[in-house]
């Protein structure tokens, strides 16, 4: 079993790697290498037969992980671009995740203020930049993550974070963005990133995540 996700990952990345793949196969190669592992571990955790039920959900999970992989376009890394300037120096990360999103991670101090879930000033100028990136590249799909601290109970925190992931939907669409490309939710204080016992990592756990996502056609 061990053995099979190792291979299932080295495979995985040599794939999305080569030099002469197009975008859309590397996303293909990505996409079926995460499958075949969660396949993989299906398979092995089902009845009898571990070896050969893994393999057979290796499989299954690759031809999955295939039908459902992501693209890491030439307008992807524009946009990646653009935003990295756009929030240089404000404590937004932007990044590419290993499944091929565009991924950022923006912090509570410009963002929103504490049990609220009014946009800052500072992050409306970063709004502003990343709804004319996704208005160029239509074919992409959003999705925005609101997360809180432990302050509270969950019966707070949980809308809390669900509204603030609403608020930056909204801002989105009132910027041309079409509200069909753009899902939310909210992870309450249920995914933090750091600990909770101090203010430091309770403000680095109030945070919204925003994923575009680029579907393989």
């Amino acid at each position: 079993m061990r053995k099979l996700l190792i291979g299932t990952v080295a495979v995985t990345l040599a794939l999305s790697g080569c030099a002469n793949m197009s975008d859309t196969q590397r996303g293909t190669a990505t996409g079926a290498g995460v499958g075949a592992g969660v396949g993989a571990v299906i398979g092995a955790s089902t009845g009898d037969g571990g070896g050969k039920r893994a393999a057979t959900g290796a499989v299954l999970g690759g031809l999955a992980g295939a039908l459902a992989g992501n693209i890491w376009s030439k307008k992807m890394e524009a946009q990646k671009q653009s935003m990295e300037q756009a929030t240089q120096g404000t404590g937004v990360q932007v990044s590419q995740t290993a499944d091929n999103r565009l991924k950022l991670d923006i912090p509570s101090d410009i963002s929103f203020d504490t049990n609220r879930a009014d946009i800052k000033p500072n992050f409306r100028q970063i709004l502003d930049k990343f709804a004319a990136g996704l208005v160029d590249h239509s074919s992409t799909q959003v999705t925005i993550i609101g997360h809180t601290d432990n302050t509270g109970s969950d019966a707070i925190n949980d809308p809390l974070s669900i509204e603030r992931a609403a608020r930056t939907r909204d801002y989105l669409t009132a910027r041309s963005v079409a509200s069909g490309r753009v899902s939310v939710n909210g992870r309450g204080s249920h995914e933090p990133v750091a600990s909770n016992d101090t203010e430091y990592g309770r403000a680095q756990n109030r945070r919204v995540e925003i994923f575009v996502a680029e579907p393989q056609r």
